[in-house]
């Protein structure tokens, strides 16, 4: 993706600025003129390579719960027949989160001036997620800015409640984790040089396990500095590699077919396609309008692409459902289902069903490879701590002997 700053005229003849992000000039013109007929000026703005891939790690830049609850006070005051300057300075002295504040109070003075709502968003606060952005565009063009804000309220709150799941479950597994690496840097920092020192002064042959343990002991003590070097290298190498396009390629492909990952990545695939296209098309969107914003927010990259493929063929004229059916990666009901909401007419609703019903599925499998993981942890544990504990009682025996 690119990002692109221009300068434009609104349908009434406004001067409006902003920015925005596309695969190339052509469609970022073809994205500003949905909205601002006449394009002034546009040009590229050129981020490093080391700044993308530094803001690409960072993560999500908006809160998706304050944003959940910022769309259902959109959808009821713009429901209610408020003008939507007046609209955003009204929910702007509501919000707590700081960045939506100061976006809602720059964008309420942009849209009294005629700047569409999605422009003024999009120009004041260059974190927010694309589907977020289309969508609230889509529902200006369509008149239906309150349903789509309504659509974008429940599509947010699912997706927190999602991640707010999934980091309760893997809180218990990452505490034993660091516990287990505390664990080690005492033994290995504090407990094993002692060890050493009472040894040689004894003049005693050791057990070999604990050889094994004051080797490992002192070479992590002589070459700590360099191994954490050497792992930050090939840290920053495979983050730079993922960001090529082969890299990406691969990787994506890789946590695709990986155990237990892979079938997780699978569902959040599925989850976020569902989902994203439900509201997408819930705001008016054509179908392949929406395929092509999706295969942009998608978390695998080949799903991405094989989204923006399917997006391209329904544009020459090729069904949902044949098209869903020859790809790879999605689960079976998932091309099943969005080929009977093609034929039925009913695909948006078919989506939101089959949201609801992957969002659980993926839950679900969450859980499941929690409770796995759990008991597998506590056996690494006690092979490690068993370990330890030979290590050092061992000698203690031949130290009673030499004394």
């Amino acid at each position: 993706m690119l990002t692109f700053k221009y300068k434009a005229l609104s349908p009434d003849g406004v001067k409006v600025d902003g920015v925005i992000k596309a695969i190339d000039e052509f469609a970022a013109v073809d994205k500003i003129k949905a909205t601002n007929p006449v394009v002034l000026k546009i040009e590229e703005v050129k981020d490093s390579r080391l700044s993308s891939i530094l803001n690409a790690e960072m993560g999500p830049k908006y809160d998706p719960k304050a944003l959940s609850v910022m769309c259902s006070q959109f959808a009821i005051v713009l429901g209610a027949g408020v003008p939507a300057d007046s609209c955003l300075k009204m929910i702007a002295a509501q919000t707590k989160d700081k960045k939506l504040k100061k976006m809602l109070q720059l964008s309420a003075e942009d849209v009294a001036q005629g700047t569409p709502i999605a422009t003024a968003f999009e120009k004041n606060y260059s974190g927010l997620p694309l589907t977020f952005l289309e969508t609230i565009r889509a529902g200006e063009i369509s008149g239906t800015l309150d349903s789509s804000f309504a659509s974008l309220a429940v599509f947010y709150e699912k997706s927190y409640t999602l991640n707010q799941k999934v980091k309760a479950a893997m809180t218990y597994p990452m505490f034993v984790v660091g516990v287990a690496i505390i664990v080690l840097i005492v033994v290995m920092g504090f407990v094993m040089p002692k060890f050493i020192g009472v040894f040689d002064d004894l003049g005693g042959e050791l057990p070999g396990i604990t050889v094994f343990l004051i080797n490992v002991t002192e070479f992590f003590s002589k070459y700590w500095l360099i191994m954490i070097g050497v792992l930050a290298i090939v840290t920053a190498a495979v983050i730079a590699w993922t960001h090529t396009e082969q890299g990406s390629i691969q990787w994506s492909k890789l946590m695709l077919k990986i155990p237990v990952l892979g079938n997780l990545n699978i569902l959040q695939g599925a989850t976020e396609f569902s989902s994203t296209m439900a509201t997408l098309l819930n705001a008016g969107l054509t179908v392949s309008d929406a395929m092509e914003i999706t295969s942009r927010v998608m978390s695998n990259y080949v799903l991405g692409l094989e989204i923006r493929s399917m997006s391209e063929k329904l544009k020459t004229g090729s069904e949902l459902g044949d098209l869903m059916r020859k790809n790879t990666h999605f689960p079976e009901v998932l091309k099943e289902m969005c080929g009977v909401g093609e034929k039925t007419g009913e695909l948006e609703k078919t989506l939101e069903t089959i949201s609801t019903f992957y969002t659980n599925e993926y839950n679900y499998e969450v859980n499941q490879a929690i409770a796995k993981l759990e008991p597998t942890l506590m056996v690494f544990l006690a092979i490690f701590a068993g370990f330890i504990v030979i290590a050092l009682y061992l000698p203690m025996f031949t130290m009673y002997n030499l004394m």
